[in-house]
């Protein structure tokens, strides 16, 4: 497993990176998992259960919390409990994974018998687990997102529902 300079030159710790693909992973359908971080910041991928990459995100964006906040631990937090509002994830969720599969339900999401939450939140939790690693600060965190989402780590690859092609046609 290498993983290339990130985007703006600067190397990244490949041994610890590696556990982004290696590492252990926690299953949204476990919930709640107990050794999530809940200081400081994080990177995270997401994988379904066949092995595909799926997703990156980062955790812990500012270096002060709000006394609201629920730390690193916010964003997984609110994938696992599903609801679209605010979470862009979910987002690219509900429409890469899950409407694709409940095309001929569209009266029902119309009339609002089906739940655009409800359904994500249920693809996340029979599908979906993550791994993460804690890092020295919100910039190294996002330059970590930044590379994986480029596509700079040989494996995983680019993730399904945000790779970042900005980066690529720059380079």
């Amino acid at each position: 497993a290498v993983l290339d300079e990130d985007p703006w030159g600067a190397p990244l710790p490949e041994e610890q990176i590696a556990r982004l693909w290696e590492g252990p992973i926690h299953w949204f359908s476990d919930w709640p998992v107990g050794d999530v971080q809940n200081v400081g910041s994080l990177v995270y991928t997401i994988w379904d259960r066949s092995g595909l990459f799926v997703y990156v995100g980062i955790s812990g964006r500012t270096a002060q919390m709000s006394p609201r906040s629920k730390g690193p631990l916010g964003s997984i937090l609110r994938h696992a409990r599903g609801g679209r509002s605010g979470d862009q994830f979910l987002i690219y969720v509900c429409g890469r994974l899950v409407l694709p599969r409940r095309g001929n339900r569209i009266s029902e999401i119309a009339d609002g018998s089906l739940s655009l939450d409800r359904e994500p939140r249920n693809y996340v939790s029979d599908n979906l687990g993550f791994r993460w690693i804690g890092v020295a600060s919100p910039a190294e965190a996002f330059a970590i997102e930044r590379g994986l989402q480029a596509g700079k780590a040989t494996p995983p690859g680019r993730p399904l529902l945000n790779p970042q092609m900005a980066i690529l046609i720059g380079r």
